[in-house]
């Protein structure tokens, strides 16, 4: 249903501060396996966690890097983070070494929230200051002094992958997360009070951020898993009687394929959002589950752009549309290159310590998402192609040089090319070509395992006496495809 909407909070704190007043007892956060907490519980817990991390010396501007999986810890520290005026640097639990290490140095940051698991890791990292998080729920101490945020004050330093391909810091401040947030009450899927919400990613990526945000002003539950798990995913939204999820990449595929439930149109789910929902199974989605799955698209860098709503779902589904514009974007194409171009108010400020890349992403306020695309009479976009040389594999990014840059250090490559291959579950792979001697690709793939994250690994290498290069020596991997003669390994 849909209720009469009150004024969105200007920020982040007042959004917590407004559903404590609100909804003081309603259960706010539900983490299975985990804990649970009321919006009373909330406020009052991040007010604690914000006095334990001014004690350690956090203030505003402060940037504060946090590594856990997903427990209650690790919204209460960045809420705690929002008290203060500091920003909270989501560090992806599935990186080595040498991504950690990169995330720490680029974000600056000042502080390392975590537990014991990761302590070997950032110790190899180099990370210096590190706190257990258990210290800061444990804290017992004075308020931290009030602080009053500004809508334009930073929140978080979100980091992605780039075409230069290291990953780069978006900065987003408390505009971003309100119009993100608020969209979702004020559009379809007109979230409220009555929902169940559920997620189900690492809460480092900002999907699970935006369903808090969300419940915050909905006044919904939000119920977070410990992680996706296809063959249990229906279960729990049955058993937390979910009304909503947002997912992406492989996730419908892998649950298509889970065995036919005789419970599995017994649900409470009224709306279903995805990006990249595959064209051929849509129908079967609906058909099996018995509720609307409906497209959307978005970036870390600017939020929620385009969806699909009730009034033009039926004709879309199997099209592939990804929608019309929400009300705070334009969208338009790029007559020279087809780019899909996006603009309006909620995006992010730039990448941080970046203007180069700022200026290169935004021509004109117009963010250049590196995606092709067209649209139809009725303004609505279908996504064609990237223009960005960049792998998404079960709805992670992967910068393609940021794999080659590892390849090259193996003392038997003397060169490689990273390209995305079309693959049914996880909708790319990453694929290696390389120039090498005396070398196994099992070998090459547990060499990158040791500097990449795994979803970063190539699983399938074609080995070549030579690539073909353009004067200036850059491969040609439009040509890569075509070429004859390959030893090609799958890992």
């Amino acid at each position: 249903m849909t209720e009469p909407l009150q004024a969105v909070p200007r920020t982040l704190l007042e959004a917590v501060e407004r559903a404590a007043a609100l909804w003081p007892d309603r259960v706010a956060w539900r983490f299975d396996p985990g804990s649970e907490l009321t919006f009373a519980e909330v406020d009052r817990l991040t007010a604690r966690y914000a006095a334990a991390l001014h004690v350690r010396g956090v203030r505003p501007g402060s940037r504060v890097a946090v590594l856990l999986r997903n427990q209650v810890e690790f919204p209460l520290t960045w809420l705690g983070l929002v008290r203060l005026g500091a920003a909270i640097v989501p560090v992806n639990a599935r990186y080595q070494a040498t991504d950690t290490a990169h995330v720490l140095a680029v974000s600056g940051a000042d502080l390392v929230v975590t537990s014991p698991e990761f302590f070997s890791l950032l110790q190899t990292a180099g990370a210096s200051n590190v706190v257990a998080v258990s210290d800061l729920s444990a804290h017992d101490g004075p308020a931290a002094p009030a602080y009053t945020p500004s809508a334009d004050t930073t929140v978080n330093i979100q980091m992605t992958s780039g075409t230069t391909g290291r990953p780069k810091g978006c900065v987003l401040s408390h505009t971003y997360w309100m119009t993100l947030g608020g969209g979702m009450l004020s559009e379809f899927p007109h979230l409220n009070r009555h929902d169940v919400m559920l997620t189900a990613q690492p809460f480092s990526y900002i999907d699970p951020q935006w369903n808090l945000v969300a419940a915050l002003l909905a006044g919904a539950e939000l119920v977070v898993l410990d992680g996706f798990h296809p063959s249990t995913f229906w279960a729990k939204v049955r058993e937390h009687e979910v009304t909503y999820f947002y997912c992406l990449a492989a996730m419908p595929t892998l649950l298509l394929r889970m065995p036919m439930d005789p419970a599995d149109r017994r649900h409470r789910v009224r709306a279903v959002q995805c990006s990249a929902i595959p064209v051929h199974l849509h129908a079967e989605l609906e058909n099996r589950w018995g509720v609307a799955w409906y497209e959307a698209f978005g970036m870390t860098e600017t939020g929620a752009d385009l969806r699909v709503t009730p009034s033009d779902h039926d004709e879309l589904v199997g099209s592939g549309c990804v929608g019309a514009p929400t009300s705070c974007r334009e969208a338009r194409i790029e007559p020279d290159t087809g780019e899909l171009l996006l603009r309006g108010t909620g995006m992010m400020d730039g990448y941080l310590d970046d203007p180069a890349a700022t200026a290169a992403a935004f021509e004109d306020s117009w963010f250049h998402t590196g995606d092709l695309a067209r649209t139809d009479d009725a303004g609505r976009v279908y996504l064609v192609g990237r223009l960005k040389d960049m792998i998404r594999r079960s709805g992670e990014n992967i910068a393609a040089r940021e794999v080659e840059d590892v390849l090259l250090t193996h003392p038997a490559v003397r060169l490689a090319a990273v390209v995305g291959v079309p693959d049914e579950v996880r909708g790319e792979e990453v694929k290696a070509y390389v120039v090498a001697d005396g070398v196994e690709g099992t070998e090459l793939a547990a060499y990158c395992a040791e500097h990449l994250a795994a979803f970063k690994v190539p699983r399938i290498f074609s080995f070549h006496q030579d690539l073909p290069r353009t004067p200036s020596e850059r491969v040609e991997k439009a040509k890569l495809a075509a070429l004859p003669g390959a030893v090609e390994v799958v890992v």
